[in-house]
């Protein structure tokens, strides 16, 4: 029984590994579909046919350089909802990426938002005054730039973060370069769902990604699946946003809608189905 049981892990640690490496050779030879949006900005699309953790995902990706003239954002909205489309539109923006978590009955975000010195929302905490998982991260904006910073264990953190704009989010993903340790038992971490994500690469590049889901032709991703995405990228530092029907990627003048994945919250593969979010990332032309 003992040689049994040795044998049938070695077996699935050896097909694990080979599943893995079959994983990060599909996203490092994908044949991505590449559009030049602006100088400094592009748009990568690829649809995995059943290739990527054994199963069909869509991903989209916003390329952009922090350069001059290109300036990443936040847009918001302290009690109203409003799709990513129409945050976009209203602040003349290039692209707009949906943010962080929020509250879907009454508007307004449910972590922490600062803007131009004002403290637009504050986290809401749960019992006994615990942070969730997306609550201990954040995107930081400062003169047009992105940055991801860490959750330092104290209370006032986002108070002492330096930044012109301050959009709590997560959960933290990757930060210089290793892989951060999520909860194996929590369902949001392991279920696949459509996921949004901010990462920022080894040549301080910044991605806007979205990873469809919740339709046969892309199932989602778990935490963890996105977070080998993010390694197989080549991401320093990756942040989870909010996900499911949230996930929205739209671009000026792109196609029809301008939205480029596909949302559910019509429960369609196309491009119709936005639902409406607090706050979003916005890339925009100085």
């Amino acid at each position: 029984m003992k040689i049994f049981t040795i044998t049938a892990l070695l077996l699935l640690f050896i097909t694990g590994g080979i599943f893995a490496q079959s994983d990060s050779l599909a996203v490092l030879k994908a044949d991505w579909k590449r559009e030049k949006i602006t100088s400094g900005v592009r748009l990568k699309t690829f649809w995995f046919n059943k290739s990527l953790f054994n199963s069909n995902q869509n991903v989209s990706i916003l390329e952009i350089k922090q350069k001059r003239g290109l300036s990443l954002d936040l847009a918001f909205d302290s009690k109203i909802l409003q799709k990513t489309s129409d945050f976009g539109k209203q602040n003349n923006a290039l692209a707009a990426l949906n943010g962080t978590f929020f509250d879907m009955a009454n508007g307004g975000s449910v972590d922490y938002i600062r803007a131009d010195g004002f403290v637009i929302n504050e986290n809401r905490l749960g019992k006994n005054g615990n942070r969730a998982g997306h609550q201990e991260s954040a995107l930081v904006f400062n003169r047009g730039k992105l940055s991801i910073e860490k959750w330092n264990g104290k209370q006032d953190w986002e108070q002492s973060l330096q930044g012109d704009d301050i959009m709590v989010s997560g959960p933290l993903l990757i930060l210089n370069q290793t892989a951060e340790k999520l909860d194996t038992l929590n369902s949001f971490n392991k279920t696949r769902h459509p996921r949004t994500a901010v990462a920022i690469t080894k040549n301080k590049r910044i991605l806007l990604i979205t990873v469809d889901g919740r339709n046969e032709n892309s199932a989602g991703m778990s935490l963890f699946e996105l977070t080998k995405l993010m390694r197989w990228l080549n991401a320093d530092d990756a942040i989870n946003l909010d996900g499911g029907g949230s996930t929205a990627l739209w671009i000026n003048n792109y196609m029809e809608t301008g939205i480029v994945n596909f949302p559910t919250d019509n429960r369609k593969w196309d491009h119709d189905g936005e639902r409406k979010v607090a706050n979003v990332v916005l890339l925009k032309k100085k």
